[in-house]
């Protein structure tokens, strides 16, 4: 069965979507079947990969509000093992709508289900807050990969996230676990980076990742050009990065399905 993971931070602008695409990408290169769904109204992971949804075609949105079969909506990636699921602007409105069903906090997780069994990682970009969409995933998701940029007031957001999963864990789904905190935006030459980056591992342990993701600028320009970093670049240190943290993923999640932060 396939392993469902929401990448979430409610802070932005911590590297959430640049995770999203280029772990999905290095996972899909090294042939592991990967679905990557859009939860964002922003639709960056989707105009990052040079997608737009298509006429008819139908988005997350229409999965969530309307019942419409994941399936329905699944674009190809520029990777063979890897697919998409869009997100468009009417996202913006399922935060309200969402709120008229019966069992909304589970409307995600009835759409994943069956897919399970057709994809080895299904991940989620979700929004940067902790509305109905990031419910919806995390009720949905074996693990949590949490993103932080190593900068002032990581701790405190890292905490608050922390915090949130519990409660979900408490009222919704008993086996969300935090799969992993990953280090972002990481500048060892800056004291800044080093002592933020030691806070939370001296904090939080083993559930640090070992790999960090550099500031790169070839991260920054790859969206622009509508591919992950490492078809853009794999030489660069942001691919190099990626490609580690998807094999450090791995080995995790073949030493230890399941297990994580209590």
């Amino acid at each position: 069965m396939g392993k469902v993971i929401a990448i979430a931070n409610q802070k932005g602008g911590v590297g959430k979507t640049t995770t999203a695409i280029n772990l999905a990408a290095s996972l899909a290169a090294g042939e592991r079947r990967v679905l990557l769904l859009d939860l964002d109204p922003q639709c960056n992971t989707t105009k990052g990969l040079g997608l737009r949804g298509q006429p008819g075609r139908g988005s997350t949105y229409d999965v969530l509000v309307n019942d419409r079969p994941i399936r329905d909506i699944l674009l190809e990636g520029s990777l063979p093992s890897l697919k998409i699921a869009p997100a468009d602007r009417d996202l913006t409105g399922a935060e309200i709508e969402l709120l008229e069903f019966e069992g909304r906090e589970q409307r995600l997780k009835r759409a994943l289900d069956p897919l399970r069994g057709e994809f080895d990682h299904l991940l989620l970009d979700c929004p940067p807050s902790l509305g109905m969409l990031t419910l919806n995933a995390l009720v949905a998701a074996d693990g949590v990969l949490v993103p932080v940029q190593c900068e002032y007031l990581a701790l405190e957001g890292l905490t608050d996230l922390i915090d949130t999963v519990q409660r979900v864990r408490a009222n919704y789904n008993p086996r969300l676990v935090i799969e992993g905190i990953l280090l972002t935006m990481y500048d060892d030459r800056t004291l800044l980076s080093r002592q933020v980056a030691e806070d939370i591992r001296s904090h939080f342990g083993d559930l640090v990742y070992r790999t960090a993701i550099p500031r790169n600028v070839r991260l920054g320009e790859a969206p622009s050009f509508g591919k992950p970093v490492l078809q853009y670049d794999i030489h660069s240190k942001g691919a190099e990065a990626y490609l580690d943290l998807a094999r450090e993923y791995l080995r995790h999640d073949a030493k230890s399905v399941g297990e994580g932060a209590q």
